[in-house]
């Protein structure tokens, strides 16, 4: 399973700040990940359509969506940060 967490704007739009999923099979990649949540969730689809600048980090470091992933890993979905 992964620890799926959700923040800000991202959170707001999905209504939720975490799930657990099994690992995508096959091809463990942040994109095959993206592409399930996107199946089954016409939100979090939305969420990409419209918005590229998505961020993922797993387990706690920014990655891009090559990034293979492993069983108990923390993944998270944040939009970019600004600074002030």
């Amino acid at each position: 399973m992964l620890d799926i967490h959700y923040f800000a704007s991202i959170r707001e739009a999905l209504n939720k700040d975490h799930e657990r999923v099994a690992l995508p099979s096959g091809d463990n990649s942040v994109a095959n990940l993206i592409s399930q949540l996107q199946s089954g969730d016409p939100a979090f689809k939305a969420l990409f359509s419209e918005n590229n600048r998505v961020l993922v980090a797993v387990n706690q470091t920014v990655v891009d969506q090559s990034h293979r992933l492993s069983e108990g890993d923390e993944v998270a979905f944040f939009p970019p940060m600004t600074g002030g």
